[in-house]
């Protein structure tokens, strides 16, 4: 029997970890709690909204993005207040295979989603279908100019990158997304998780779906990846999964990957590796507090509770979403997150962070995880002991 379990050793490290930076003051310079090859990018965005603006003038933005233990940063971030008709824009692009592909989106895809919004305005229609429309369309005009992009660069280029954005206004939140990050609101201290992964694998609904179109496609799946090489089924780019199919089957032959004879019988009926959406909205009533939208370095390592009951404790504590959501990020190394870490997070302004009690609920929870804790650890010095003997 494990003295610990999964979830009892993630409790330990978090309170740990609060214990440790209760006293640090905001300054990003102040790494000592990162793994010493660690590069960290942490920038305040405070959006000063024009008076024009005012659906959106009193949202709080924090970001962050943590290099970790990863050779190279493929994740960039963007937010941004202007051209939405008083709506706020927010995204994550978590890139693979190089950066490229994610610095491409962060330099052109809130622009194309302006012009197909018409500058915002669908946004605060009536009509959601057509919001849906332009943001499909959006998607997949910016990764047909990416792959065009990739295939003139003169060098070869696998990068791909997911897309997860977010518009927030009049009290109303619409999201677009592909990929593995996630979309998380905090409801009175609850968190709702608005978003599902686009994997290879899994048996919920959204992943069954995935393989199953990757199958009429004419794809494979072999341990959780397409062809046995990449873990996440709707990317930009990734051209070798969309227009150079048959070469990635070609250079599968000469690598030894699978046989000539295999190669013979594949098929395909379209693109393994697709930029098509989910679109959805969420209204955002007086209980909605904050929104995290994050890439998946902190979501493989930190369930959604944790995290919101986590920014929950930080904003109480000094009501500062910037520290908050840095500290957020460097929790996620702690807990051994091995991806760059990017976290955006939105404080709404509706909540009264400095006078908002203490749910007495989440205090007997965690004095009943410490027991428990403790009962575990006690349990397995016993039974050590005792065959010592």
């Amino acid at each position: 029997m494990a003295l610990l379990s999964p979830q009892l050793e993630r409790f330990l490290l978090t309170k740990l970890h609060h214990g440790i930076h209760s006293n640090l003051k905001s300054s990003t310079k102040n790494n000592n709690f990162i793994p010493a090859k660690t590069k960290t990018q942490c920038s305040a965005i405070a959006i000063d909204a024009p008076s024009s603006l005012t659906d959106v003038a009193g949202i709080r933005w924090g970001s962050a993005s943590l290099q970790g233990l990863r050779e190279e940063m493929e994740d960039y971030i963007i937010i941004k207040s202007d051209g939405l008709d008083g709506f706020s824009f927010a995204g994550v692009f978590d890139g693979h295979g190089g950066n490229s592909s994610a610095k491409f989106l962060r330099d052109e895809l809130y622009k194309e989603c302006i012009a197909t919004l018409q500058d915002g305005l669908l946004l605060s229609g009536k009509d959601f279908n057509a919001t849906i429309k332009a943001l499909k369309e959006a998607f997949e005009k910016v990764d047909t100019k990416l792959l065009n992009w990739l295939e003139t660069i003169g060098e070869e280029d696998e990068s791909g990158s997911t897309a997860t954005v977010m518009f927030i206004g009049n009290n109303m939140l619409i999201i677009s997304h592909i990929g593995d990050s996630c979309v998380v609101l905090s409801r009175s201290g609850k968190s709702e998780v608005l978003t599902d992964s686009h994997r290879p694998y899994g048996s919920n609904k959204a992943s069954l779906q995935e393989i199953r179109r990757i199958r009429e496609a004419g794809g494979w799946i072999v341990n959780g990846r397409i062809c046995g090489d990449i873990a996440v089924s709707r990317a930009f780019g990734d051209i070798r999964f969309k227009t150079k199919k048959n070469e990635m089957v070609q250079k599968g032959v000469e690598e030894g990957r699978w046989s000539e004879k295999f190669s013979s019988r594949v098929r395909f009926n379209g693109d393994l590796v697709i930029a098509s959406p989910d679109v959805f909205q969420v209204p955002l009533e007086s209980d909605a507090e904050f929104i995290m939208l994050a890439s998946d370095g902190l979501w493989d390592y930190m369930s959604s509770s944790d995290a919101v009951s986590f920014v929950r404790n930080q904003l109480r504590k000094h009501g500062d979403v910037q520290l908050a959501c840095e500290e957020l990020a460097r929790t996620a190394l702690d807990l051994r997150s091995q991806d760059n870490v990017s976290i955006i997070i939105a404080d709404l302004g509706q909540t009264d962070w400095q006078n908002l009690p203490l749910q007495q609920e989440n205090v007997l929870y965690e004095f009943g995880q410490a027991f428990a804790t403790v009962g575990v650890v006690s349990l397995g010095i016993w039974i050590f002991s005792q065959l010592s003997l």
